[in-house]
C-alpha cells in the first residue's frame, strides 16, 4: 500500500507570484509535477492569523475585506508531496500549511 499525503496551502485571494495569481503559479509547478490531484478552492468566508474577517456577502456588516481565503489541496504520494512542497517553498513561505496522511479508496494512479 502506497502512502499518501494530502497538501494543503492556505493562501489569499490577492497573493500573487511573479504577477500571476499565486493558486494559477501553484497548479501551474504541481502540473509540471505531474501530481495526481490538485483543488483550488475558494471560501464563502473566513479569516487568518491577522484577524482579518473576509466574506463574500456584500451584506455582511464585519466585512474587513473581500479578498477571500483560497485553499490549494494537493494529494498525490508522499515522495511526490515533498518534492512539490521544496519547488514551492519560496512561494508559500509565508502561507499556512498543513500536510496530512490520508487513505485512497479509489485511484487510477
Amino acid at each position: 500500500m502506497r502512502s499518501w499525503k494530502q497538501l494543503t496551502i492556505y493562501i489569499g485571494e490577492s497573493d500573487c507570484w511573479h504577477h500571476q495569481p499565486l493558486y494559477q503559479a501553484l497548479l501551474g509547478v504541481a502540473h509540471q509535477h505531474q501530481l495526481t490531484g490538485v483543488t483550488v478552492i475558494k471560501a464563502i468566508a473566513g479569516y487568518g492569523k491577522h484577524g482579518i474577517f473576509r466574506t463574500d456577502n456584500e451584506l455582511d456588516t464585519f466585512l474587513e475585506s473581500s479578498a477571500l481565503p483560497l485553499l490549494i489541496i494537493v494529494i498525490d504520494r508522499e515522495a511526490a508531496i515533498s518534492e512539490f512542497l521544496s519547488s514551492v517553498r519560496e512561494m508559500v513561505k509565508d502561507k499556512f500549511i498543513t500536510c496530512q496522511s490520508i487513505e485512497v479508496f479509489e485511484s487510477k494512479h
